[in-house]
């Protein structure tokens, strides 16, 4: 699956950073820098779908993902945190 092939990239840039490496001098600039594109990326994505350009918002919300998984991997957070609180989540009533 592709998120598990780029979630394992971005841990691999994480241990062995390389200069030119996006991935890399994202995450040596810190967490903030990270929440940072986070913050333009969803903005991004609303401007998108605003605008109702379906490419647009595929390619914007790939972004957000995107760096969603690199603050995962800054944070230590794994797809099974993830998918447990989904899981959790799905068995309360109104959602």
């Amino acid at each position: 699956m592709i998120l598990d092939d780029l979630y394992r990239v971005i841990l691999e840039r994480k241990k062995k950073p390389s200069a030119d490496s996006y991935v890399s001098t994202l995450i040596s600039k810190g967490k903030d820098e990270i929440l940072k594109k986070i913050g333009e990326e969803s903005i991004e994505v609303i401007i998108a779908s605003k605008a109702e350009e379906r490419e647009q918002i595929i390619g914007e919300l790939a972004d957000l993902w995107f760096h969603c998984l690199v603050l995962m991997a800054e944070e230590g957070i794994s797809y099974s945190d993830i998918f447990q609180e989904l899981e959790k989540r799905s068995g309360k009533r109104g959602r």
